[in-house]
Parts: C-alpha cells; structure tokens; sequence
C-alpha cells in the first residue's frame, strides 16, 4: 500500500493531525471536528493515529477493534452535525497506523460537545467569534440539506426567540461560550443553523424547532395522531389530534399523548411477586416516533407523521423511503441522514444519544416485554412501522 509519510509528508499542516494513539478519544473528537469545519479550505483533512508530533511513527498496533473505535466517532453524536470521514489501516513510514480523511462539512460550524474547534497551523483550538461567523458564512444554501435551507419571505420575528433563550440556545451551546454575552441573537440564531446570515432570513431548522407555528411555512411539520375503538379504521374514533406549533413544543404534548394511551396488567413474575407489564413498552414507541419525525422529508410531500393507534396495534407512517446509501434491503444495516442538522439538534435536546441505533434499541425494546417483532414497510416515497400489543 502507499506509504503516507511520503503522499503527506512527515510535518503537521493546518490540515494534518498526528496522535500517538487513540487512547485519549476527546483529543481524537476534537481533531476531527476542527478537521470538519475546514477553516483553511483544504476541501478535507487528514488525522494519524499512531505518528508522534516529531514526525515518526509510534509502532501502534492496529486492529479491527481499533479501527471500530475510531470510526465509532461518526456514529455517537457528539461532533455535531455528523462528520463524514473514513477510517482505515496505512502505513506511515513502513509502520501501521490509523487513517482518518475528514470531509470539509457541508453544514457549518460543526461543535464537539457545543464548541466550535479549528485548526489553525499545526493547532487545533477553539473558534474565535470572528471564525465562528466567518464557517457560518461559508455555507451555501444552493448546496445544502434542506433542513439549513432559507425560507424566503421569513425572518426572525417568525421564531420565538424566548423558547430559544430559555431551551435551545443552553441545550446546544457550551457553557463557557454562552458567557460571551456580546453576541447578539441573530448571530447566535445563525451559529447554530437557525438563520441564514446573509438574507437574515429562518432557515428549515429554526422553523421547525422554534418558530410559533412550524406548519405555516412547511406544510408537513405536524403529526397526526388517531386512536381508533377497534381494530381498522372504520371504527369509532376515541380521540383524535393534530399537534402543530414547533418541535420542541410537539415532543413535549407527544410524549404526554402515548403515556397517556398506553395501559398496564398486573403479570405474575414467580412466587408471591407481580409486577406492572405495558402493553406497549414507552420507549419502543418513543424511537419510532423520533425517527419518523426526524428522517422524514419535508421538503417533496405534504402529509404529515401519522400515529394510528388501534386495538390490537399501533402503526406510525413517515413520508419519504429510504435515502442516501439506505434501500430497501438494507434500512436495517445502514443509515443515512436526509435532516443531517435536525438530527444534531434533536442530539442537543436529549433525545437521542447516539445516531443509528433505532431499530436495534426497538427490537430489544420489544423482546424484553414480550411483544411480537415490530413489522416494516419500506417503499419509495414513504415508511411504516406496526408494533402489536402484548399477547
């Protein structure tokens, strides 16, 4: 194989990172953010795992295990909105190493646990205002997903600024740069992807977490939800509602909705002991509910995320099939991100953890209260899940 010490060299550059190895991960973390956010324009970077800052290689062992650690920086949803980067063995002046080529961010700044980190020379540190400002600038609407695309004819009176102070704004920014108190509100909004800083106008993001009525500008952000009598849609319908406004509000009315509908029996668990068994487990249902509201498209189709919730099952429906390296056979194996930067903001409010891990937390989720598998209709323009109750 090509020996990289002679394709990059044996000197750190403002967009080459050596490490001794991978033990300390937080430094790995920052290195891949600053490598991320490109303040140089190198269009990618490159980070060794296994070289010395002297230029020398340290006789690292690389392993599967390895590798899967480093790559596992993708996935875990602290350098936000997720980098694309590849992890692979090479060889550094005829020894192993880890590899790691980092893709400049399409969406800019990208934060390792709410900061901003640059490299500048052969430094990775933390952004300073002015660079914070200039990464945001650098995004380009034409190119970008559409939830960091500007809305035309909106602008920060359709936001409410006081959920953003008081719920987002903490949640998403680190402690240490909300002190900086001399950044107004507009660039704070544009920093975290919220408002286009060129047209001053809400972007897809901050309409849909933030502003009074998210439908009003993207006529698919509601969910619907139904709970039927029976088991099919021609019996009575129990209660019924349409939840609009933002998000952040949504989430909060939805996670009353099916705790409210889901209902426990006592079951024997041995000897004189009983126990409570849901007839849906909460956080089954809550993965699912999040994905759909979080992969959807909302940019090609106007339905909404529906709930419909029967008798003997419940069944949550997303507009839009599979997306990016994801088909049909493999929505199970894979992900991708059609609302890359929905999905960090939904990382910032705490409800996800870690991305990629749906199905499987659904599937465990399920075996564990004794339901039947969840059953999964991936088509072209849309996704379904059914999840039946206890037998």
């Amino acid at each position: 194989m090509p020996d990289l010490a002679d394709e990059l060299g044996r000197e750190e550059r403002d967009h080459i990172e050596w490490k001794r190895d991978a033990d300390d991960r937080d430094l790995l973390r920052k290195a891949v953010c600053a490598l991320a956010n490109d303040l140089p324009e190198r269009g990618r970077g490159h980070l060794l795992v296994g070289v010395r800052n002297d230029g020398t290689p340290t006789g690292l062992t690389v392993d599967d295990r390895l590798l899967l650690q480093v790559t596992n920086i993708r996935d875990e949803a602290r350098v936000l909105p997720r980098p694309v980067m590849v992890v692979e063995k090479a060889a550094f002046a005829g020894a192993d190493c880890v590899h790691v080529t980092v893709e400049a961010a399409r969406v800019r700044p990208v934060r390792f646990d709410g900061v901003v980190l640059v490299r500048v020379g052969t430094s990775t540190r933390r952004a300073t205002r002015e660079e914070e400002l200039l990464l945001t600038e650098r995004t380009r609407a034409g190119d970008l997903p559409f939830d960091q695309r500007p809305i035309v004819g909106t602008s920060v009176a359709d936001l409410d600024l006081e959920l953003f102070r008081s719920t987002y704004l903490p949640a998403a920014v680190d402690a240490d740069v909300l002190a900086e108190n001399d950044r107004t509100v507009e660039q704070r909004l544009a920093s975290l992807g919220l408002l286009d800083p060129r047209s001053a106008e809400a972007r897809v993001l901050g309409l849909l977490l933030i502003a009074f009525d998210s439908s009003g500008f993207i006529p698919s952000a509601y969910i619907q939800f139904v709970r039927y009598e029976g088991n099919d849609q021609a019996s009575n319908v129990v209660d019924q509602e349409e939840l609009r406004g933002n998000l952040i509000g949504i989430l909060d009315t939805l996670a009353r909705i099916l705790t409210a509908n889901i209902r426990s029996a006592v079951r024997e668990v041995g000897g004189l002991r009983q126990e409570d068994q849901p007839d849906y487990p909460l956080n089954a249902l809550r993965e699912l509910v999040l994905n759909a509201i979080t992969h959807r498209d909302y940019e090609h189709f106007n339905a909404p995320v529906r709930i419909l919730w029967f008798d003997d099952r419940v069944e949550v429906t997303s507009p839009g099939g599979p997306y990016g390296v994801v088909t049909k056979d493999t929505f199970e194996q894979r992900n991708d991100y059609r609302n890359p930067a929905l999905a960090a903001a939904m990382k910032a409010l705490g409800y996800v953890n870690r991305f990629g891990r749906c199905i499987t937390l659904v599937r465990v989720a399920l075996e564990r209260n004794e339901n039947p598998p969840a059953d999964f209709q991936v088509e072209d323009t849309y996704w379904s899940v059914t999840v039946r109750r206890v037998p």
